[in-house]
């Protein structure tokens, strides 16, 4: 096996090792172990099919070999990677640069995913890139990386941004991409997991929740943040019924 093969699956088992153990473990607990317990607290309280579980999965996986193969193309090419800001040990730029990077990323991608989000959105692109995911109108844990293979390269470019536009260190991907994808698996849960009234607090307002990303699955319009609701918010694309929906289904 060449090393060029080598180095690509390691990057495929990276990346789908964060999908298959996240979402995995997320659907065992909600929809097998306590299933029976929780489901009145549902957001929708009726379930996927399983046929929905599989055309989640089978997309999903499809999106892993796409998204493994930018770091490869970027990362572990001799010709690009002199090219990033990739640096090599945290000392380089100290510990305050290392942790205050994060909250950077979080907002870039954030912006990024709003924006890309509401394109995708657009009739003439939505049938191309979008309908894909969109087929999960009532989304299980599965459905986080559910692209269509064109949504998925839009997706992914948030990595090649990371890597161009300011010093970035490896691990700062690693412990991103991790945070992401948990996100992301909360996000198509099924079950909102913040409390009641949390939606409600100087906090919680601007936070994006389950409810909040259920809601886009279920009516396709508004809603289209990421980890955060202020660009809904400024933007005016917040659902209107989104707070009584989390009192709601916080109050069960």
């Amino acid at each position: 096996m060449s090393a060029q093969w080598e180095r690509y699956l390691y990057l495929v088992q990276q990346v789908g090792s964060r999908y298959y153990v996240v979402a995995g473990f997320a659907f065992l607990l909600f929809y097998i172990l306590f299933r029976s317990r929780i489901k009145h607290r549902k957001i929708q309280v009726k379930f996927p099919s399983h046929r929905d579980y599989w055309r989640e999965v089978f997309y999903s996986s499809f999106t892993i070999l796409l998204f493994a193969l930018i770091p490869y193309f970027l990362v572990f090419n001799p010709a690009v990677r002199p090219y990033t800001q990739l640096y090599a040990a945290i000392s380089e730029r100290g510990w305050f640069y290392y942790v205050a990077l994060f909250p950077v990323l979080f907002f870039i991608h954030d912006t990024y995913f709003y924006w890309i989000h509401r394109l995708m959105h657009h009739p003439v692109l939505f049938r191309w890139f979008h309908l894909v995911h969109h087929r999960s109108t009532n989304p299980s844990p599965w459905a986080a990386y559910a692209f269509h293979p064109l949504e998925a390269l839009f997706e992914v470019g948030i990595f090649a941004l990371f890597l161009f536009l300011f010093p970035i260190h490896r691990t700062h991907l690693l412990l991103f991409f991790l945070l992401s994808i948990l996100y992301n698996v909360y996000g198509h849960l099924g079950w909102e997991l913040y409390p009641k009234g949390f939606n409600r607090t100087w906090i919680g307002r601007w936070v994006n929740t389950s409810v909040a990303h259920n809601q886009h699955h279920k009516y396709f319009t508004g809603n289209y943040g990421l980890y955060f609701l202020f660009w809904d918010r400024l933007m005016g694309t917040l659902r209107t019924e989104y707070d009584s929906s989390f009192d709601e289904v916080a109050n069960r």
